[in-house]
């Protein structure tokens, strides 16, 4: 039974969706804000969280932040449907993903779904390829999941570490944001790409050497992005 912790301050919204997670076979933790999450997470070791932006003392971006300086655990953040400042916001503070209020369960379900079925790829052996590739300063090892720039490990979550291994295979093809979609976090329908186009900043951030003159993941303008063969 994967194990889900859903922050979340109002309490309705909370006992609802983690009634009808656990429908689907899931064993939920809840939290009722920022503190009480951070301390959840640090004793239940869940396999996603699931948090809200709008809480009442640690605000979501807050505790999106500290767990992301301790883990890669997948993030899917709650915002409301007319907030796409707070969105871009949680994704590029460390989410992995988000959901809109109000919550439809099955929607949700799917999304932590394809977010465990990612986990689980980036585990299995037979999934990566040995070697190491290199781009410039930057040194991808998938077998050990690890990245490097300049010899130094750079700390990338999952789903930037999965978005540069899809570039890695496709360097110098054009990927548009649905491909990405499709191959990254799953969605064949059910995402937004605006999921890519944050998580590509954030991982420019960490590779490129001038992030807002990007070399080695460049815009395609109207198609997608490209990893150039450096």
């Amino acid at each position: 039974m994967h194990k889900v912790l859903f922050i979340e301050d109002d309490d309705a919204i909370r006992l609802a969706l983690a009634l009808a997670l656990e429908d689907e076979g899931y064993e939920v933790v809840q939290a009722h804000d920022g503190a009480s999450g951070l301390v959840q997470f640090g004793s239940n070791t869940p396999e996603v969280v699931l948090l809200d932006l709008r809480l009442p003392d640690l605000s979501g971006f807050e505790v999106c932040r500290a767990i992301r300086a301790a883990s890669t655990v997948p993030i899917i953040m709650v915002t409301a449907q007319t907030d796409a400042s707070d969105m871009v916001a949680g994704l590029e503070a460390g989410a992995d993903d988000y959901v809109t209020k109000p919550v439809v369960p099955k929607v949700l379900a799917a999304r932590i779904a394809a977010l465990l079925r990612r986990v689980a790829y980036a585990h299995d052996d037979s999934s990566t390829e040995l070697g190491i590739e290199r781009f410039g300063d930057v040194e991808l090892r998938r077998e050990q999941g690890i990245v490097l720039k300049g010899g130094i490990e750079l700390s990338l979550t999952r789903t930037e570490f999965r978005l540069l291994c899809e570039f890695a295979e496709h360097h110098d093809a054009v990927l548009s944001r649905d491909q990405l979609l499709e191959r990254v976090w799953g969605y064949e329908y059910l995402g937004d790409s605006r999921l890519v186009d944050a998580h590509v900043r954030r991982l420019r951030l960490k590779i490129e050497d001038v992030p807002d003159d990007p070399k080695l993941i460049v815009t395609v303008r109207g198609l997608g992005y490209r990893l150039l063969a450096l």
